[in-house]
């Protein structure tokens, strides 16, 4: 059952530890007539999500470890940087976090404990100051508003520069979705991306391609088959209102939608064909990306956020009718 405590309260000893058993955290349940998510203290993401009783999200439970970060927020770098090492105003290094590939990896609010700020039944607003540290020495804080309503799961993201010096930034969310009862292969993905990135075996970029034509193609939507993906989609066409959306739909039409504003230029999609077999193939990552992997390298989409400055990002994830 989920368990609240007041940002106001000291938690009593009963209650700190059943917050012990939950690896997550304080869970935040935010929901509507037809609609549920669960938001978590640790990470500052979404655990599950549910729209007309059906899982949209493949989430995980209260006393597991976020699996493969799973509905993390990924900053203030998204992906991988090679070697861990990159130079802005001098060199820096940061801690290697996928040691196996000798990358770090999804920023470092992953696993801090985000603090909540505001609530409402359909909607909480959590907050987390990211402090100067080795690798990454620039104070910012984070802030994250999600909500539930007629156009399904919302994140609306703010971030602001506290330091007195610029310091690069990127932005991205890694929700799993999941189409009930249907296996991976049988889902048509699209993805509204012109071109991809080329990864050598440690997921860095070495170049890119054009999609046109080829196996990569999901513009017009196709069915995923027995194709592996763990792919940075660029080139994104969005719409009118600057928006971007990917999608997967089973064999009835019915399935997932995760949109994204302006903000969000590049698209990762993952099968998850390298997961544990309990979450191998099980689902596809939809990831909004405002910058490719290694950005903070190549400069490519880079944020540079002066001091006092505050960027602005929302993408959301909506079920789609059969």
């Amino acid at each position: 059952m989920p368990i609240f405590v007041s940002n106001d309260s000291v938690p009593s000893m009963d209650t700190a530890v059943q917050l012990a058993k939950a690896s997550s955290g304080i869970q935040w349940t935010i929901a509507t007539d037809d609609q549920e998510a669960v938001v978590v203290e640790v990470g500052g993401g979404v655990r599950t999500y549910a729209a007309g009783g059906v899982e949209v999200v493949d989430g995980y439970s209260e006393a597991e470890l976020c699996p493969s970060a799973a509905g993390q927020i990924l900053a203030p770098w998204p992906n991988r940087i090679r070697d861990g090492r990159y130079a802005f105003g001098g060199p820096h290094q940061l801690t290697l976090t996928e040691p196996d590939r000798n990358n770090a990896i999804h920023g470092l609010v992953c696993w801090t404990r985000w603090r909540q700020v505001d609530r409402a039944p359909d909607r909480i607003v959590v907050e987390h100051d990211l402090v100067p540290q080795p690798g990454y020495p620039w104070p910012l804080r984070l802030r994250t508003a999600w909500s539930v309503g007629a156009g399904g799961l919302r994140a609306d993201h703010e971030v602001t520069n506290l330091g007195v010096e610029a310091c690069p930034f990127g932005l991205a969310s890694h929700p799993y979705l999941i189409v009930p009862d249907v296996a991976v292969d049988d889902l048509t993905l699209s993805v509204p991306a012109g071109s991809r990135l080329l990864s050598d075996s440690r997921g860095l970029p070495i170049g890119a391609a054009k999609v046109a034509g080829g196996e990569y193609d999901f513009r017009a939507g196709r069915k995923i088959g027995a194709c592996r993906l763990d792919v940075a989609f660029g080139d994104v066409e969005q719409d009118e209102d600057g928006r971007s959306a990917a999608t997967i739909v089973g064999p009835d039409g019915g399935g997932v939608c995760v949109w994204a504003d302006a903000s969000f230029g590049w698209w990762q999609v993952y099968t998850g064909d390298t997961l544990p077999p309990t979450r191998n193939r099980r689902s596809v990552a939809l990831e909004p990306m405002t910058c490719p992997p290694d950005a903070f390298r190549s400069g490519r989409d880079l944020v540079v956020l002066n001091p006092g400055d505050v960027w602005r990002g929302s993408w959301g994830i909506r079920r789609v009718l059969g």
